[in-house]
């Protein structure tokens, strides 16, 4: 019985940290989408002013509301996700997920709208003259389709990303069939470096988890592949 609860008090902690880590790679990520998004936009609508001041105009955009309005999007994303999951975590099980999540959110409406409340700030503060501000409200929907695309392509990547890390796991249990570690390990080094660049999902880091924990045995083990059933079974579950 005290097994039982240690391992439902492990499988809720696991829980905990994989959302907070999830929510930690969207704040991350969207926000990097969404300040290139700007950036090109703003490049693309005003072509003639020098970078120094695109820079400038961005970050007065971003302290004025966007930045509070990329928070407010992302959190729109969690919630959805936990709407359409339908699991007890509300954690994202797959990038489809994510995607659905992201594009059903409100992302990009959110994001006007705070572009709309940022632009009436700064443009009753004086901070850029009426006619800059024109312009950018005339060419929002430039910025809001950059940042769409943004989107998309780090969705596109991310699944790219998951389907190469399948496939890392599939050579690795291939080669640790074959007992041969050296060729295990040049996989497991794959494995290591893909999983730092994608969204922090429940099943991927337990299987992830599950070939590191064997993998250390065997090199811990002087690469001697006999293991015992429980030390596999152990490493499942740690």
């Amino acid at each position: 019985m005290k097994i039982e609860l240690n391992n439902k008090k492990l499988e809720k902690e696991v829980s905990s940290n994989i959302k907070q880590e999830q929510k930690n790679f969207l704040e991350t990520n969207l926000g990097k989408t969404v300040n290139t998004g700007i950036n090109i936009g703003l490049r693309m609508i005003l072509p003639d002013l020098l970078e120094n001041k695109i820079i400038e105009i961005k970050d007065e955009l971003l302290n004025n509301g966007v930045k509070a309005g990329i928070d407010k999007a992302i959190q729109n994303v969690i919630d959805f996700g936990k709407s359409i999951t339908g699991i007890i975590t509300g954690n994202f099980d797959n990038i489809n997920q994510v995607q659905n999540a992201i594009e059903k959110g409100g992302v990009l409406d959110t994001i006007s709208q705070t572009i709309d409340i940022a632009l009436n700030t700064i443009n009753n503060k004086k901070i850029i003259s009426p006619k800059t501000t024109k312009l950018i409200k005339d060419g929002k929907n430039v910025i809001i389709n950059n940042i769409s695309t943004n989107i998309e392509k780090v969705l596109t990547k991310q699944t790219k990303g998951f389907e190469s890390l399948e496939k890392y796991n599939k050579n690795w249990e291939k080669y640790f069939n074959e007992k041969n570690f050296n060729k295990m390990d040049k996989e497991y080094k794959k494995i290591k470096t893909e999983l730092n660049n994608l969204i922090p999902l429940e099943k991927v880091l337990r299987k992830a988890r599950e070939i590191e924990n064997i993998h250390i045995l065997i090199q811990n083990n002087g690469q001697d592949f006999n293991l015992s059933e429980d030390q596999i079974e152990l490493a499942k579950i740690l």
